[in-house]
Parts: structure tokens; sequence; C-alpha cells
């Protein structure tokens, strides 16, 4: 404990750390207090109570911080700039103006987040109009009215912008990205009502008091495997030719690339679940199909077939992001203009190709760890949790969670090393997602 007031007492004594915290905080609870102003004219606790609380709207509805379901002027929340982001990434691999942009350094890396600003207002707009026609749709005077339509797309495109704006500032005056910590808040604005709602099931109903302090104690466990797969690194040694420049001697050390285990983050599982998705639209869009017994299967989130092919899914596209994240060429060729070699390997094409084979190697359990923890909530839901307080125990909220807090701590870490304090552990450092080795150019998604 005395540790921990020494810390925090450090923390406060760097006034641009202090600063920085100071204007997170103050930008997040802007974001918080935006989330509970309703569209106008919507009656939200009429909407709220037609709305499903699980699948994907479910999973909307918690990045968002409840917004979604409140009708709020940030419904949207900062899911349209997620996919610009992920599409414009895409387009680098497949169109060439976007490969050449990436490569451009600073100049290349501004006309990219200018493309995915342009994409997001594309987005958001048609996401509005879809968000309009299905959740409001209980509210049939205002359906009829053509310029309620008009005014509300135009709010919620603005809002999306302005919470799109709050990342940035967040990112440039305060601590951590910006976005990442606005999707954390979102769901973190979750977690008590869920919590509170599970433990009066479980005091008031089957179960009791001992289930609910055994599900927060494989919540502890779940959350330490998850710092473990977010966290773990696989060294490759590197050594640095000598360089005498005048009297000065540079190079001649030894050094490591960290190569992640999850290099691809929470990004297979947003694929997955987007694919997931589909045999429920089917049957949405083809009412002769609704009685299809494999659609049923694979639309059931508890569903054997399900959670099977969720976790096909995920272990491939852990394979596809990873190839398209982390380029061995590049790698290779970055190294060899630095004097730098692995010992026992060729500089080159066999430089690459052993660094592709370690990342082959270290990507088959990453990815299987990481569709075991996305299959969690399911297993957590079939024996009883509650939907809501189940997503705590994997998914894309956990792993969001635990990747943005220990970005967060990492950075908080580097001020107070640069400064020469201690930093927040006794032992060791804190290692965020930051040390994922990427092409260059290359714009990551903000989650």
């Amino acid at each position: 404990m005395k540790k921990l007031f020494t810390t925090l007492s450090n923390i406060w004594k760097i006034e641009d750390l202090r600063v920085r915290i100071t204007n997170t905080l103050l930008f997040l609870l802007i974001y918080r207090i935006g989330s509970f102003v309703i569209l106008p004219g919507v009656d939200s606790a009429r909407i709220a109570a037609e709305q499903a609380n699980g699948g994907l709207l479910g999973l909307l509805n918690m990045f968002a911080g409840g917004s979604f379901s409140r009708s709020s002027i940030f419904a949207l929340g900062v899911m349209p700039y997620i996919s610009a982001s992920i599409v414009v990434q895409l387009l680098g691999i497949a169109v060439p103006y976007f490969a050449k942009l990436q490569k451009e350094g600073e100049s290349g890396r501004n006309k990219i987040n200018q493309w995915t600003r342009y994409l997001t207002i594309a987005i958001t707009i048609l996401q509005a109009i879809g968000y309009i026609k299905s959740q409001i749709a209980v509210e049939s005077r205002l359906m009829a009215d053509p310029m309620f339509t008009i005014i509300s797309v135009f709010v919620l495109t603005a809002g999306t912008l302005f919470v799109m704006w709050l990342g940035e500032k967040i990112t440039d005056k305060g601590i951590g990205n910006g976005i990442s910590l606005i999707i954390m808040v979102g769901i973190i604005a979750q977690l008590p009502s869920a919590f509170g709602n599970e433990f009066r099931e479980r005091t008031t109903g089957a179960g009791g008091l001992i289930t609910f302090i055994i599900e927060i104690v494989a919540l502890i466990l779940v959350v330490m495997f998850t710092i473990l797969i977010v966290q773990g690194t696989r060294k490759i040694a590197v050594q640095y030719a000598k360089r005498i420049v005048g009297n000065k001697q540079y190079g001649g050390v030894r050094q490591y690339i960290p190569l992640k285990v999850n290099a691809a983050g929470v990004m297979p599982i947003i694929f997955a679940q987007a694919l997931m998705f589909i045999p429920a639209t089917i049957q949405q869009f083809v009412p002769s199909l609704s009685t299809n017994s494999v659609l049923i299967s694979l639309s059931n989130y508890n569903s054997w077939s399900h959670n099977i092919l969720f976790a096909v899914l995920i272990i491939l596209f852990t394979y596809f992001y990873t190839a398209i994240t982390v380029n061995p060429n590049q790698m290779s060729d970055d190294m060899k203009k630095n004097g730098g070699f692995i010992p026992g390997v060729k500089p080159g094409k066999t430089t690459a190709d052993y660094i592709d084979d370690v990342i082959s190697k270290i990507t088959l359990p990453g990815s299987v760890f990481l569709a075991i923890i996305a299959i969690i909530p399911a297993i957590a839901g079939s024996i009883g949790v509650s939907s809501v307080f189940a997503r705590f125990f994997g998914g894309t909220s956990l792993i969001i969670l635990v990747g943005v807090v220990l970005d967060t701590l990492q950075q908080i870490e580097s001020h107070l090393l640069m400064r020469h304090y201690d930093g927040l552990m006794k032992t060791g450092r804190i290692k965020g997602r930051s040390a994922v080795p990427a092409a260059p150019g290359t714009v990551p998604p903000a989650i």
C-alpha cells in the first residue's frame, strides 16, 4: 500500500503527466455526459424495452457504453471509425495507390488519415439510416416524418465525428490511445450494473453466494490468462556490427526483436463475429429458411456448431491478419540497412524466411488461445451466468480492456522512468501492445 501511495505521489509531481491524466479524465467525462443526451423527440425507454440485449446489438451497445440502447446522440460511437480504419488498412494490401501512401512516411499517413475520415462519414451516414429504420421503428409517429430521419442522421453523424475528435484530442493532449480509451470506458460502464444484477440473481435465486464467489474467481483467472496472451512475446536476438564514426563507436551490441504471440490483437474475433452473423441475417431476409436446422444451430450463440465454427474462423483470421500486419521481408531489409543480423542466419531472404517461420510457429498457440478466450462467454452463459455478465469472461470486450489498460499503464510508466522515478511495478516492466512489429506506414486499427 505504501508503494501505491508513493507511485501516485510521483505521478502527481510530474506536471506534464498530471495535466495529461486530467485532460484524459475531462474528455472521457464529456463523452459519458454526451452518451445520456437522447435524440430529439425519441422515447428512449420505450425503444429500450423493445430491443434485444444479446447478439450483435448487445455487443454494439456494450462498445457504445449503453448509448446504442438509449438512442443517444453518440449511439453509433466510434465503430464507424473502426470500420473505416479496417477497410483502409485492407485497401493498403489490395490497391496500389494506398500501398504507395503507406510507404511515404508522415505525408502518406496524413493522406491515409484523411481518407479514413471521409470513409468514416460515409459509413456513419449509412449506419445512421439503418439505426433509425431498425431501432426507432417502434416510434411510428416519428418514422412517418421524413424530417425526423434527416435530422437524426445529421445528429448521429455529428455525434460520431465529435467522439472521433475527442479520441484524437485524448491521444494528443492526454495519456493513451484516445479511441481505445473511449471504447474501454464504454465497456467498463456496463460492468457495475452487470455485476450487481448477477449478485442479486445469485443471492436471491439459484446458486447462492458461493456460486457468485466462484464466478468472480473464474473471472480473475480468465483475466490473468488474457494478460499472458496479450503480453506473450518470442524474442529473436539481433547482433549489430561495430561502426566507428570519428572517435565514437556505434553498434556492436545485441538487441532483440519482440514478436508477439498474439500479433493480430482482437481483430480476428471481430472478423469472425461479422461472419457468424451471416446465418441470422439469411434467416431474416429469407423467411423460408427460418426453420432450417443448420442455420438455426449456427445462429444459436450457445450451440456447439456455432462455437466450433467461430473458433476455427478465429484461428484462420489470426494467421491472415498476422500476415498482413507483420512483414518479415521489411524487417529483414531494415535490419540489413542498419548493419544487423541474426546470429547463425544469413542476411536477406534467409533472415526473412527465418522470421516468417518463427511467426508461423508462435501464431498457432496464440490463435488457439485467442479462440478459447473468445468462446469462454458462451461457455459461461451455458452454465447459468447471465448473458451481460458473461461477456466480461472473454471475447472482444475482455481483450480490449486488458490491452488498453496495459498500453495506458505502459505510457504512464514511461513518463515516470524518463524522470528517474520508480516504475509502477517493483520488478519488471509493463509491456503493452505497442511493441508489435508492423509493416512501416500501416495504420493499425484503434483497438
